[in-house]
């Protein structure tokens, strides 16, 4: 009788490759990528990320502001006893900060390394979010090195559906922490200057 293994949960997971730095490299070695990404606007134009990073979305509400950060972080919410860092999008990619509106959310997100303890929980203000879209990996082109209105860094590739472009986002490039920790330094220092 011939048996086959199933790995175990833990292994498949490790196994997961997500939208990030090395996307366009996994992708053309035929790794597993997700095919679910979240779709939201930004000042009329689409992007979207891969679910595996969203936690919830949330309806826009009142925020705490916290004195000297940078511009793209608009402050601090209470989630479940949790104080969550709320992310500009807008700001983060050196445009006006978002205007808020009726269909202004905020999209929660897990970015950060692979235990428990180096996961880092985040909000990013959007001005809307559309759907979940299928994207198979057919439909993921490189990012461009040029001709984008953000950082090529913050693209993880270009993907195609109904006949229309998406900008798939690299979460853990536009979300870091480290990045971010390095502009709040630089702004409490030209308030003290």
């Amino acid at each position: 009788m011939n048996t086959v293994a199933i790995p175990a949960a833990s292994e498949l997971a490790a196994q997961a490759v997500t939208y990030g730095s090395s996307a366009i490299v996994a992708l053309q070695a035929g790794a597993d990528l997700p095919s679910q990404f979240l779709t939201f606007l930004l000042s009329d134009e689409q992007y979207a990320i891969g679910i595996l990073h969203i936690k919830e979305i949330i309806e826009y509400g009142s925020l705490a502001t916290v004195p000297m950060m940078p511009p793209c972080v608009r402050g601090v919410i209470n989630l479940r006893g949790a104080v969550v860092p709320v992310l500009d999008l807008s700001a983060r990619f050196g445009r006006a900060p978002s205007v808020i509106g009726k269909r202004s959310c905020i999209v929660i997100v897990e970015v950060g390394g692979s235990g428990d303890d180096e996961k880092q929980v985040l909000g990013m203000l959007v001005d809307a979010v559309n759907a979940v879209v299928e994207i198979a990996a057919d439909d993921i082109e490189a990012a461009p090195t040029f001709g984008t209105r953000i950082r090529p860094d913050f693209i993880a590739g270009i993907g195609k559906f109904n006949g229309k472009f998406v900008i798939l986002l690299d979460i853990e490039h536009v979300l870091s922490s480290e990045e971010i920790i390095e502009l709040a330094r630089g702004s409490v220092a030209t308030h003290l200057a």
